[in-house]
């Protein structure tokens, strides 16, 4: 999949236009005037939110983004277009009704929970008038666009008519229409490539009570029968992605962990429609939101993904083969920013890994036990020579570094040509550097770069040089 970060589609997207703000702050007394939290603010920000959500995440992963919705003549609506064109999103398309109210959902959250929400908005559907015209200006484009995303939150702009009219616009040009759909009526996305429903939305909207893998191929079938789908697809939560084309297939979630599933849903949509405009199959196109949505629900508050986490993230997963763990300099100091912005932990040691043994891999066990991410150190051909005498290493630099790769506890390899990892420590600056029992009393190198020192004992009996000796007199 690595062939995506040189494509570009461009994507159309409809929809509900929000705006997301949250109040971050901490919790620490209840009201004297009512059984309520105080939470003492500490700051403020707002993103895109709803299908503005979707065009975030289309835009971290290099999708140009058109697109056509309908807010108010308010001050939520002015800020909502200066958050579009500050990330480069023309909002020629985006018409002004006057009284209607534009999206606004507040947040409050506390100590990374999310205390309270409160909405301003209108949900009336548009005017036949603004439909018209939106269809109108549409149609002189529909052809520009490798997919299209109607990103339905319910708040009236993707109307009955509204949707027909895309939908037949885009299947009379051959444009493949994705839709994450609301409420319990699909019928007015009828002639849509595939929808996203989740499985409780699925339910309703297919009265079948989704409770194994009959009854959800049942509803699979279902959903695709009255909608006229291309493909239908149902996502599950923690249990993944089912799609039905000519058979039912379920992918499952590959999430570590969750803190937040804010947003989660335009994450899925934005990667399936940026998969598919490339071409890739329905089961790579699955895997891959997979990937983007097991990001996404690590991070706090409505959150994008790039295809630079997407990767990082799939490798940490060692669903990858092994040299797709093996970085160079440059690779890793991006690699590590993203996590450290992400509140990861990161962990380095270093050494020759020359013969692999249980003792190199029991030491790396308790390195990575330290933290999030574990990141290997490896020294060059030319440095173990240096270090350890003629004959060494046995084997190469890049045998080592591709055994290394293939250890669960080992995020990433960075192969390095100097003696000692100085100026890799330096860069990587990790929360963690983790050195030999043997270096007890020693100075360590790179200790100014890191937030802390720790020392792990050798397994007795277990070493490099011992394992040479013992095949040498056998």
């Amino acid at each position: 999949m690595k062939e995506l970060k040189k494509f570009t589609p461009n994507i159309l997207v409809v929809g509900d236009l929000m705006i997301d703000h949250y109040l971050w702050g901490s919790c620490n007394r209840i009201s004297p005037e009512a059984p309520v939290q105080v939470v003492d603010i500490a700051k403020e920000t707002t993103v895109l939110g709803g299908a503005g959500n979707v065009i975030n995440n289309l835009k971290a992963l290099g999708s140009d983004v058109v697109v056509a919705s309908v807010i108010g003549d308010d001050a939520n609506g002015v800020e909502l277009l200066e958050m579009l064109k500050e990330i480069g999103v023309d909002t020629k398309n985006i018409n002004i009704q006057n009284g209607r109210k534009t999206s606004k959902k507040s947040r409050v959250i506390a100590s990374s929970q999310q205390i309270i929400r409160y909405d301003k908005e209108s949900k009336d559907c548009i005017s036949d008038a603004i439909s018209k015209a939106m269809l109108n200006a549409l149609s002189n484009s529909i052809k520009n666009y490798d997919a299209i995303i109607l990103s339905d939150y319910g708040k009236g702009v993707l109307s009955d008519g509204f949707c027909r009219g895309i939908i037949d616009l885009a299947n009379n040009s051959g444009i493949k229409v994705l839709v994450d759909p609301k409420g319990s009526d699909f019928t007015k996305y009828r002639g849509a490539y595939l929808l996203t429903p989740n499985k409780k939305e699925a339910v309703l909207a297919t009265g079948i009570d989704i409770k194994d893998d009959e009854s959800l191929k049942e509803a699979l079938l279902k959903l695709k029968s009255q909608c006229n789908l291309g493909i239908s697809l149902i996502t599950l939560s923690e249990d993944g992605i089912a799609v039905y084309d000519e058979v039912m297939k379920k992918f499952p979630t590959v999430a570590k962990e969750v803190f937040d599933v804010t947003g989660a849903g335009d994450t899925v949509i934005a990667s399936i429609a940026f998969a598919l405009s490339a071409n890739k199959s329905i089961e790579e196109v699955a895997k891959f939101a997979n990937l983007a949505a097991g990001v996404v629900v690590g991070k706090i508050g409505s959150a994008t993904v790039s295809l630079d986490e997407i990767f990082d993230y799939e490798a940490s997963l060692h669903k990858t083969t092994s040299d797709a763990h093996i970085k160079s300099f440059d690779e890793i100091e991006k690699i590590v920013e993203r996590y450290k912005q992400s509140g990861k932990k990161v962990v380095f040691t270093n050494g020759c890994f020359d013969i692999l043994h249980v003792g190199h891999v029991k030491y790396l066990q308790e390195a990575k036990s330290y933290g999030d991410i574990l990141i290997v150190g490896l020294n060059s051909d030319a440095s173990v020579s240096r270090l350890k005498g003629p004959t060494r290493p046995v084997n190469v630099a890049e045998d080592r570094a591709y055994l290394l790769a293939a250890l669960e506890a080992v995020d990433f390899v960075v192969p390095f040509e100097d003696d000692t990892p100085y100026e890799l420590i330096k860069m990587v600056k990790p929360d963690i550097l983790v050195k030999g029992g043997d270096y007890e009393g020693k100075e360590v190198v790179g200790t100014e770069f890191s937030g802390e020192l720790r020392l792990v004992q050798f397994v007795d009996g277990k070493s490099t040089t011992k394992t040479i000796q013992k095949i040498q007199c056998s």
